[in-house]
Order: C-alpha cells, then structure tokens, then sequence
C-alpha cells in the first residue's frame, strides 16, 4: 500500500524534528570559486561548466543539511536556464537527495490545460526512471480545476503531493491575489477551492497531500489561512532573504509541530558570502542548523500558547 505524501511528510518532520525545507536554486556566479573554477578546468562548453558546478553544489549542500532538513525543493528554472546539461544537474540533484532519505518537493510551478498537465505530470510525478521522481510538485491553478485534475489523479494513484498556490511572498502578489471575487477574495477563494480538493485525501497525520503555497511575509493573512484550511498542509517561502522571521510562521503549526514546512533558499545556500571562501561547507550547515532550531522553538511557543 502506498503511504501518501502527506504521511511521508509528517514522518520526515517527525523524524528530523525539523520543519526546514532547503531551496535548491543554484545561481553560477554566487557558487563557491572552487566549484566553478574546476568545472571551467573540465569542460568547454558554458552549459556543461554550469551543470557540472551545480551538481557538485547541490552535492554538498544535501549532504551539509540531511540530517536537519525533512526535504529540499529544487527550482528547476535554475536549472533549465542551462538547456540539457542543466536538466542533467536537476536530475542528479534529485537523485542525491533522495538517496540521502530527504523527501524532493519539485518547484515547477506547472499550470496549463489538461493534457498539457498530465505530461508534466509523467515528467514529475511518474517518470520513467523512478529515481528522479519527486515526492511533491508546486503547481499554480489559475486555470482551473481542470488543470488540476491530472496532478489530483497522481496523488490518488501514486502518493503524490501538490502544493498550491494561494498566497504567495512577492511584493506584488497583491495585485491579483488580494483583489475581491465576490465575497472573498481572489486567494481566498482559491483556499477553498484547495480544501475542498484536499477533504477526501487527508492522511492518518490528520492533513492533505494537497497543499498550499503560502508566503511567510504577510503573518495575518498566514495566520487567517490557517483557520481556513485547517487540514492543510502549508509550504511557507519568505522566511530569511525575503524578510520574514521563524516567529512570523508560528501560527501555521499545530501543538506538535505538524502543518506546515519552511522553505529557505538563499539565507542557508550563500550564508558564506563570498564565494571564495574556504570554509563554505560549514557556512552552509551552521545556517540550517540555525534555522532549523528557531522554527522548532517557534513551533514549541506557538504549541504552548
């Protein structure tokens, strides 16, 4: 029998004790000198020197974060940008992360017609080599519940997860997401709309493997969210760069920890700074532990309150 997502999900949060999800977004020129100046001693071609680079960062941050992270989220536009040998290094970075027990939460961001779905669908969730499979797709659903349909299908037959997006962290969601539609508002409505996918595909841990996209940096409409989907499995960008603190995210928690996952990209990937630096591995982890413990300090304050 298949677990579903959001079991595995709880799992790893319990397991790890940890809420952290790490971003794999690779930008070349912030990668550590080393890297990219034996990648460039490797290969000719800028596509290939890229990849090679990539692969070996995303290499020793999921080993720097494994034992403090319950997943990593590898945006493939990062990796794309690179045509083939990038999508080469996407795969590989899935591949290690798995074989490194961290649940893969594969930030495409996929949204289109139905047949168009269910391609991304095989490419993500059902691909023909299973090790490059991902636990869990971000998918955007503007267009629709038909889009969704595939991606829904995939969490029945296979334990897949999705996360939605509702109420994202960019300066300008508000320009669409927070305009009225009807009685509520456009995001608004679009939780209910992932509650209501969500209600028949709740796990044993008591939340759907459909889930939402919510951003960290706007803590009342997070903390009204919660009450609006509160079987709901919540992704939370914003913490770190974006400006949003452990603190911010404490409401999406439940009393043990459980209901949500905080993803941090460029705080954990570049805390070293300077890509010359020599003791970047470190960086990388101290940066994760540190993270990792406030969101469970917060988890804890927001239980006991």
């Amino acid at each position: 029998m298949i677990t579903p997502f959001s079991d595995r999900l709880a799992d790893a949060v319990r397991a790890k004790t940890s809420s952290l999800v790490v971003g794999l977004d690779p930008v070349l020129e912030r990668l550590p000198t080393e890297l990219v100046e034996s990648a460039r001693s490797q290969y000719d071609d800028p596509r290939d020197q890229a990849a090679a680079a990539m692969i070996q960062f995303s290499r020793a941050v999921i080993d720097q974060v494994a034992d403090k992270a319950c997943a990593v989220k590898p945006q493939i536009a990062y990796f794309e940008q690179w045509g083939p040998p990038g999508l080469v290094a996407y795969e590989q970075s899935v591949i290690m992360a798995r074989d490194a027990g961290l649940l893969v939460i594969a930030d495409v961001k996929r949204g289109d017609i139905g047949s168009t779905s269910a391609a991304y669908v095989r490419a993500h969730l059902d691909p023909p080599l299973p090790d490059v499979r991902a636990d869990a797709v971000t998918v955007n659903p503007y267009l629709g519940s038909d889009c969704l349909a595939p991606y829904l299908e995939a969490v029945d037959a296979l334990g897949s997860g999705l996360f939605v997006l509702v109420r994202t962290s960019n300066p300008s969601a508000g320009e669409l997401q927070d305009q009225p539609s009807g009685e509520v508002t456009v995001h608004e409505r679009v939780a209910d709309l992932v509650a209501g996918w969500g209600a028949e595909r709740v796990g044993q841990c008591g939340y759907s493997s459909v889930g939402a996209v919510v951003g960290a940096t706007a803590p009342e409409q997070l903390a009204a969210l919660r009450k609006r989907m509160p079987s709901t499995w919540f992704l939370l960008p914003g913490v770190g760069a974006q400006g949003a603190t452990a603190a911010d995210v404490a409401c999406a928690f439940d009393d043990e920890g459980l209901g949500a996952v905080v993803n941090s990209s460029r705080g954990i990937l570049y805390a070293y700074g300077d890509p010359g630096q020599e003791d970047w591995r470190q960086a990388i982890g101290d940066a994760a532990t540190t993270l990792r413990d406030q969101l469970r300090d917060a988890a804890l304050g927001a239980s006991a309150e």
